[in-house]
């Protein structure tokens, strides 16, 4: 299981790459692997605001469908479209071609509560 020293990490099994003011955001290696082969993932439109903590989309796996939530708050400013046609990327490159969305943030302290690799690890039981 991979946990990337340069990433960000919510409890809620997100990740972020931060690039400049944006944050590039998917789901855990993780958390794709507890969902098994995603099937289906419903994104946001690009211009859509997200709030920290809040909804934005949802993963559908063979075994169940999953909320993901916005790590930090912002403007959406591009959608991984591919992933409408190839929803298994998530699977097979969670931190690479599986990527979701990029938030353009509106307030980058919030990145201050999200969790390095190491404490991620830790919560996820992978210490």
């Amino acid at each position: 299981m991979e946990f990337p020293a340069e990433l960000k990490y919510s409890t809620e099994h997100e990740w972020v790459r931060v690039e400049g003011n944006r944050a590039r955001v998917g789901i855990t290696d993780y958390a794709q692997s507890e969902l098994g082969d995603v099937v289906y993932v419903d994104l946001p439109e690009v211009g859509t605001e997200v709030h920290k903590g809040s909804v934005f989309g949802s993963v559908e796996s063979v075994k169940a469908v999953s909320d993901l939530y916005a790590p930090v708050s912002g403007r959406v400013v591009e959608v991984n479209e591919s992933l409408k046609d190839a929803p298994e990327r998530i699977n097979s490159s969670p931190y690479g071609d599986g990527w979701m969305i990029v938030v353009e943030m509106r307030d980058p302290s919030e990145l201050a509560e999200l969790l390095d690799a190491d404490a991620y690890r830790a919560h996820v039981g992978e210490a």
